[in-house]
């Protein structure tokens, strides 16, 4: 396992260990953690929403949500054919009660959830009551992703590469105990299938840059939280938790969760493109007309402005030759009302699933009140219907990001509430 005194820093082994995963990625891990170990939690006190993140975590002079900076994703199935048994919910119960006692819930300690897929209800012959999870299916005319239909979604947060580690070998019998509690283990009744890692946060892309997708130039900021150069999730921009929680019983107090992975390829992003034509493509043609982005963005603070652009979109597809990225999500990404639908949880990753490679990709979590949300956000970012606006503007070539990302995997869950987050029952 490399070490900060080959070169590297710290932070740099931290996210290479995150990735590795392996028990001397743990050592690496705990050797360069703080002094003092991360706090430990109190059962109790654990709020009964699943996706209840937003208040324990870090924010920003604006109050934007900075995400925790290590994220792991654990896809499972359930060892057996048919529905699982008492002992099999009882043995999740305990695995996951072992990180609730172990761990805060935040940032500093531990967040996490687990959600669960269409495939693993069809084991009972029967979709989840009142919620709208359908089979996952292709969004647009030029994407043909891998669909993620495992039982389970084990999704690990925290600031701290160590507890992020430690927190997975528990749950998956690599380690007998977590933070001083005694582990048991998820596997016991769940195998793991997939296991995808990554980060976010300013510095951190930057550290990263050094992989397949992105110009060997260096391109990105020191200070982007991501890969194409932007900040993102602005506060005003994102759905509150409220919103995106389900209402009717029996899931009430759950939320539904896609998960994407796409594969980005920036060098004409910073080769071919500007940095005007970037902000045009990433926010509206009217952010880079008006001069409102400065530097990685962080000047526009818990806003970004998008609102007033996008009415504008045909226009600017006219005029400019180019339409935006968030102005075309934003035409499906609010009610009537005006409020935002979607809440965006998304980080970086240079995982390459099934290869040693370092590939550059955007794990992107979402999370709605219903699928369809989802689904109507992201056909509206596809711009299908901008293409007869301009001649210049075609399926993803001047229309938006879709010339930089491609789908490679989604998947869709339900994350129900925490007391029923053990293999529920599609009508508990």
């Amino acid at each position: 396992m490399p070490s900060p005194s080959d070169g590297r820093s710290r932070r740099d082994v931290l996210k290479a260990a995150v990735a590795a995963g392996t028990t001397t990625a743990l050592a690496a891990c705990v050797d360069l953690a703080p002094d003092d170990g991360p706090p430990t939690g109190s059962p109790g006190s654990k709020p009964a929403r699943q996706h209840a993140w937003n208040d324990h975590v870090r924010t920003d002079d604006y109050g934007n949500v900075e995400l925790p900076r290590h994220q792991t994703l654990l896809y499972l199935s359930l060892d057996r054919d048919g529905p699982p048994t008492e002992a099999d919910r009882e043995t999740v119960e305990r695995a996951l009660a072992v990180l609730d006692e172990a761990y805060e819930w935040s940032s500093d300690g531990l967040l996490f959830s687990v959600a669960y897929s269409r495939a693993y209800f069809e084991r009972f012959d029967a979709a989840p009551v009142n919620v709208d999870l359908p089979e996952p299916a292709p969004l647009s005319p030029f994407e043909d992703p891998v669909f993620d239909t495992q039982d389970a979604l084990v999704h690990l947060a925290s600031d701290r590469a160590d507890v992020v580690l430690e927190a997975e070998h528990a749950l998956t019998g690599q380690t007998d105990e977590a933070n001083g509690v005694d582990a048991e283990p998820l596997t016991d009744a769940l195998s793991v299938e997939s296991r995808r890692t990554g980060f976010v946060g300013a510095g951190m892309p930057a550290e990263r840059q050094d992989a397949d997708g992105v110009p060997d130039t260096n391109p990105v900021p020191e200070d982007a939280p991501l890969f194409m150069g932007f900040t993102a999730g602005f506060r005003e921009n994102q759905a509150t938790e409220d919103y995106v929680t389900i209402e009717s019983a029996p899931f009430a107090g759950g939320t539904t969760k896609v998960v994407s992975n796409l594969r980005q390829r920036l060098d004409d992003w910073y080769v071919e493109q500007g940095y005007e034509e970037r902000v045009t493509e990433l926010f509206s043609p009217g952010h880079a007309a008006d001069g409102l982005v400065e530097g990685v963005g962080n000047n526009l603070g818990a806003d970004s402005r998008i609102d007033e652009y996008v009415d504008d979109v045909e226009a600017h597809a006219r005029e400019y030759g180019r339409v935006g990225h968030a102005q075309k999500a934003a035409r499906s990404n609010r009610d009537a009302d005006g409020n935002v639908r979607v809440l965006r949880r998304h980080f970086e990753s240079t995982d390459d699933v099934g290869s040693d490679r370092e590939v550059a990709s955007l794990h992107f979590p979402s999370l709605q009140r219903e699928i369809s949300t989802f689904e109507d956000v992201r056909r509206a970012m596809n711009g299908t219907d901008l293409v007869d606006s301009s001649p210049a503007v075609r399926q993803r070539v001047n229309n938006g990001i879709l010339e930089y990302v491609f789908a490679r995997r989604r998947g869709y869950f339900l994350v129900p509430p925490r007391e029923l987050r053990a293999l529920p029952a599609p009508d508990p």
